[in-house]
Parts: structure tokens; sequence; C-alpha cells
């Protein structure tokens, strides 16, 4: 008999303990560098100024890449049954 433990990292389980972010010291790191960014955008600000086209460029890949975890990587035939059903329906329905 064998007995498989592995765990579903997708699993969450309500008695697990919150994570760092979200921990006393984890909010205070937050809040620390949040008033420390700030502080650093506004005494240089002309700098920031500066970098803002390259900013706008760089956010277009970033963008790219974190976009793409919407698709779920479906294969072309799941997506044509799924279109053929959703046909069907609007078919019956007039």
């Amino acid at each position: 008999m064998s007995c498989n433990h592995e765990r579903n990292p997708h699993e969450h389980h309500s008695s697990e303990t919150p994570g760092f972010w979200r921990s006393r010291t984890g909010v205070g790191f937050i809040v620390i560098g949040s008033v420390a960014g700030y502080f650093l955008v506004t005494e240089h600000w002309a700098h920031v100024v500066g970098f803002l086209p390259y900013l706008l460029l760089l956010a277009c890949p970033i963008m790219h890449m974190f976009m793409h975890g919407g698709h779920h990587h479906r294969t072309h035939d799941q997506d044509t049954d799924t279109r053929k059903s959703d046909d069907s329906d609007k078919g019956d329905r007039s």
C-alpha cells in the first residue's frame, strides 16, 4: 500500500499562519518603505521626470508578461470546442 503524502501547493488551509507581508513586521516594512519611497521621489523629482519616458517603454513588456496569465494556456482544440458549444447555445435561444 502506498500513500501519497504530497500536498497540493494551491490548497489553502485556514490553520496556516499568515504570510510575511501580512504579519506585523511585514506591514511595518511596507509602511517604512512607502514613506522612504515618497521622500526619495519628492527630493529627486527632477531625476524621476527624466526617466518617465523610459518607464513608459518598460511598462509595455512588463504588462505583456503579466497579462498573459489570463489566457489559461488552452490548446487550440479546446478553444475550438468551446466556441462550437457557445455557438450552438446561441442558436437554440432564437
